[in-house]
């Protein structure tokens, strides 16, 4: 498959496009939506517009329309069908005609139309339009006989002239009079280019629906086309008519082009569309215009009902989505965009941003009715990028570093319990958590091996996650190797996770390798500690993480052990399988930070509550944002905090820093194998609050500024600002520059500043190229 046709297989899924039902169902696909809301505004004349857009012979077919758009309107279980009939009705009535349609230039084709109907009236209409000259020929001695007796309050005498007026004037010649028999067929076929008749009753020539192709409505061979015969019960539908001979006129005009009379034909006439419109929390509203209305609806009631429509669109993604709705468009605009950079910009920095930005949640798959997926989509886009070069490394890499500290010496190991080589069960509580300051890991680990038989072995590090977040699949299988590796020396255990983006990322990575959540284990094995931890003031709006999406057993047990230790739990408006990102999800942080900002702010406004979440990450980027919200452990045992759900976001120095000592703690009360911390070069760091806030912004960690430092007193490249007394020192100790502003005050560095640059500049030194 090549990239246009996987981009039009993506595009499919995505309805945005699809007509509303009542669209559809109209023979002419008249923009009813559009009309509603310029008669909602009080725009009559701008009605009118939209309407000759679409419609043949505006003026005619606008008072006789049977309206098949209303029996389709959703509206209808909620106050009854919008009034389209006698709002149409309306405008025709009271807005001015358009001057005359804009013609094509003169094609030196000739075509004749047997019939003055309103058949005969649309094809002269439209093959008008397209630069064909016509003539009309009506069997009575007047044209329209049969419009012409229609009263004059359903249709204006003066309305029938002046469209026949302006259909001369669109190069149509109309010739009265003339008996429509097979000889004369014979004649006009001989001596026009085609010819359209309109099979209405009268009409002596006697061919039958079952003699033309339903589709092209061709008679036979011939240059001859078909259109208008009555309905099944006799009576002549205006709208059928119109549409019928439309589609006739259309094939005509194909065959006088030499073009394909059948190509992309399936949407014409009511079809089908897969829109979808969600009605929940839509008031029902009484119509304005009721049967026992007048014909003609006032001004005022015309803009009141025609505020009854819903604006019938699906939008429901982008309604949920930050992200979706940042970017102004919807998904099907999204695909095309993202696969137009792929095969021609490659590498746009707008658009890679766009598909960087993307939480890879998964949220508007659940939404959607057709499961159009922005993940799978951005995540290929970013898998290809990768390939060719051209993702832009300085997006990821902070989080890169991230994973790798996370599975460097400093923290990572995995042992069986002590006295043991191999265990039945593996605690892993995931990077993240481990970064957390009372992250109750020894608790939790102290119990379960109390709990579970058969031995319990604890494993810190990293699943590997972020790096398929960042499209850098080998990377991920490489992390996954190296932890099957030792868990297969272990014993192949089961392994019991904390975090739900490990749990996912063993199911994608390492299908294999048994997995279950702490939350079930605890829920449906262990029971609770016998001591609790901190207790809830009220009720609990529970977050659960996106990439428990689908783990229904795992969010079962959360609201189990919620309920054992006596807490009333609230759930969020989009929760469970609808769960919302909570900002962090694919590394949006990294690449769109303030847009990640945005989607964490609405998932915390979501209650007044309290939260409770699963995920470290969560809890963390809810309380950054002053959300109040606890982790599970911390109502599962005690712990040192009075009040856990006020800790705040730890940031990634902090982290780096506790999962250090995290490691340090067990090996040493667990495994008594104490490890000595590692020394700190240069001076000693004061940084304020508020330079910390910078560089948590900036992702400059605490050790980096220390390394800065720490080269530059010790003879490294500083400069001095005389007024300041002030330092500014650089130093780039792997694929990334700093700078730190600082000052020696007793012997420490005040820092007052820290910036970094992460991007390489080819072709200025050797070094750049390393």
């Amino acid at each position: 498959m090549d990239i246009q046709q996987k981009l039009h297989a993506i595009e499919s899924h995505c309805i945005q496009e699809e007509w509303p039902k009542c669209q559809a169902a109209c023979p002419l696909h008249v923009d009813v939506r559009g009309f509603m809301a310029k008669m909602a505004a009080g725009d009559e004349a701008g009605a009118r517009k939209l309407l000759e857009r679409t419609m043949p012979v505006p003026g005619v077919l606008g008072r006789l329309c049977e309206h098949p758009c209303e029996t389709a309107c959703i509206r209808d279980s909620l106050g009854g069908a919008l009034a389209m009939g006698a709002l149409e009705r309306a405008c025709i009535t009271r807005a001015k005609p358009g001057n005359k349609p804009l013609c094509m230039p003169a094609k030196g084709k000739r075509v004749a139309i047997l019939g003055d109907d309103l058949g005969a009236l649309t094809a002269a209409w439209d093959l008008g339009k397209k630069g064909v000259a016509i003539t009309l020929f009506a069997p009575g001695q007047t044209a329209c006989a049969r419009l012409a007796a229609l009263p004059a309050d359903i249709l204006p005498p003066e309305i029938l002239t002046s469209t026949l007026e302006m259909l001369g004037r669109m190069n149509v010649t109309v010739k009265t009079g003339q008996a429509l028999d097979a000889a004369f067929l014979d004649a006009v076929k001989a001596d026009y280019n085609g010819v359209f008749v309109e099979m209405t009753p009268g009409n002596p020539l006697g061919i039958t629906p079952a003699e033309v192709d339903p589709v092209t409505l061709r008679w036979g061979e011939t240059n001859i086309f078909c259109a208008g015969w009555p309905e099944a019960d006799g009576n002549l539908s205006g709208i059928n008519m119109a549409a019928a001979a439309r589609r006739a006129a259309l094939t005509l005009d194909r065959f006088l082009a030499e073009s394909s009379l059948t190509a992309s034909r399936d949407k014409e006439g009511p079809c089908a569309t897969r829109t979808y419109t969600k009605l929940t929390g839509i008031p029902a509203m009484p119509r304005v215009v009721t049967a026992s209305a007048p014909t003609i609806p006032s001004p005022e009631e015309s803009k009141a009902e025609a505020a009854r429509c819903i604006q019938c669109q699906c939008m429901e993604c982008v309604k949920q989505c930050a992200y979706l709705e940042h970017y102004k468009a919807f998904p099907r605009v999204y695909a095309r965009q993202i696969y137009n950079n792929l095969a021609i910009a490659i590498g746009n920095r707008t658009q890679t941003k766009m598909i960087d930005s993307c939480m890879l949640c998964g949220l508007c798959t659940e939404i959607c009715p057709e499961d159009f997926s922005m993940a799978d989509l951005c995540l290929d886009a970013r898998r290809n990028l990768f390939s060719r070069g051209k993702l832009g490394a300085s997006v990821h890499e902070f989080a890169l570093e991230d994973m790798a500290a996370a599975n460097s010496p400093e923290f990572a190991f995995m042992r069986a319990e002590p006295g043991a080589t191999t265990c039945t069960h593996l605690f892993f509580p995931g990077c993240q958590l481990g970064g957390e300051p009372d992250s109750h890991i020894p608790e939790a680990y102290a119990f379960l091996r109390a709990k579970l038989a058969g031995g319990v072995g604890l494993a810190l590090g990293c699943c590997g996650i972020p790096a398929r977040w960042a499209a850098q699949f080998e990377l991920f299988e490489e992390t996954m190797a190296a932890f099957r590796a030792q868990w297969e020396a272990l014993g192949k255990p089961r392994v019991i996770t904390a975090c739900a983006s490990c749990q996912s990322a063993f199911a994608i990575g390492a299908p294999d390798i048994p997995v279950v959540s702490l939350w079930r284990v605890m829920a449906e094995e262990t029971g609770l500690p016998e001591t609790a931890g901190a207790t809830a003031n009220g009720p609990l709006a529970v977050h659960d993480p996106c990439t428990s999406r689908h783990d229904t057993a795992s969010q079962a047990a959360v609201r189990d052990l919620l309920g054992r230790r006596g807490v009333t739990i609230e759930e969020l408006p989009l929760s469970k399988n609808m769960t919302q990102c909570c900002g962090f999800g694919g590394l949006a942080d990294n690449a769109h930070p303030e847009l990640a900002a945005v989607t964490t702010a609405r998932r915390a406004a979501q209650s007044k509550n309290d939260y409770v979440a699963t995920c470290a990450m969560c809890r963390d980027r809810l309380a950054k944002k002053g959300k109040r919200t606890y982790h599970l452990l911390d109502l599962l045992f005690p712990g040192e905090l009075a009040d856990p759900a006020a800790r705040p976001d730890p940031g990634f120095s902090t982290r780096h820093e506790e999962r250090e000592h995290l490691r340090r703690h067990l090996l040493a009360t667990v495994w008594n194998d104490p490890q000595a911390a590692p020394e700190r070069q240069g001076p000693e760091l004061v940084i304020s609050p508020e330079v910390r806030a910078r560089m948590e912004d900036r992702r400059i960690l605490v050790d980096d500024v220390a390394v800065v430092v720490a080269q530059a007193e010790a003879g490294g490249q500083k400069f001095l600002d005389r007024e300041t007394g002030r330092f500014l020192a650089s130093f780039r100790p792997r694929r990334v520059a700093f700078w730190v502003d600082y000052a020696m005050v007793d012997g420490k560095a005040v820092i007052h500043n820290a910036y970094c640059h992460r991007m390489m500049v080819y072709g200025t030194s050797s070094e750049a190229r390393q």
